[in-house]
């Protein structure tokens, strides 16, 4: 994923003029308000660019409505919804940037809604929980962390889309320990630039009630890991 020149045009963006000039206007709406309200560390249109580029990796496997968990400045889902013509359910705890999320949605003509709540609160919804055919996360959890707080949205044959990092020691066998644990299991790892790689992990089984845990436990005690 090579990163983009600040002399590039929204054309660089997506193949698609169409989407590529909502996502022009998705950069241009989110560094206007960065200037006020600090929701991405990204500055410019070029640093931005690089994350539109970055959430547009997953987009050949969304395939229905997407739940995004703490989505912040809108990576990945506003893109992915641009990208994919998916209704989206973005989850943010702070309200600042979930009446950004809204400002988004309307000036797009995003279908979808923002919930300012915990992803630990929202997934018990009935009508969130198991309702997805995508969740998405692109924070730094752990992998076992971020797997609790996505596989209950999903519903049967639902996938989490986790673009990751580097894997800590541990990691993997915590992450597909916990995956079974909720109701999933890893179909594939794409590895792309650098250390980055998409991890896919499906749904097969209804999630136990007891998921996730209360807010801030998966964070803190990560499931299947040695501090659990």
């Amino acid at each position: 994923m090579s990163p983009i020149s600040p002399d590039e045009s929204d054309a660089a963006l997506h193949p698609d003029p169409a989407i590529a000039e909502r996502l022009g206007r998705f950069s241009a709406l989110l560094l206007e308000r960065n200037a006020k309200v600090n929701l991405t560390s990204a500055r410019d249109p070029s640093a931005v660019a690089v994350h539109i580029r970055d959430s547009l990796t997953v987009a050949e496997f969304v395939t229905g409505p997407l739940v995004d968990i703490g989505s912040g400045g809108g990576f990945p889902a506003i893109p992915l919804a641009l990208a994919a013509g998916v209704p989206v359910t973005l989850i943010e705890s702070v309200a600042k940037k979930a009446r950004f999320l809204e400002e988004m949605l309307a000036a797009l003509g995003i279908a979808g809604q923002v919930l300012c709540l915990r992803a630990e609160d929202a997934a018990r919804r009935p009508d969130l929980r198991e309702r997805f055919s995508v969740a998405t996360a692109r924070g730094v959890a752990s992998l076992p962390t971020v797997l609790e707080l996505t596989v209950p949205f999903l519903a049967l044959g639902g996938r989490a889309l986790l673009q990751r990092g580097r894997e800590e020691p541990g990691e993997r066998d915590a992450a597909d320990d916990a995956a079974l644990v909720l109701g999933a299991a890893r179909v594939e790892e794409i590895p792309l630039e650098g250390v980055r790689r998409i991890v896919i992990f499906e749904k097969r089984g209804a999630t136990p009630a007891r998921f996730p845990r209360r807010g801030g436990v998966p964070g803190r005690r990560p499931l299947c890991s040695a501090d659990a």
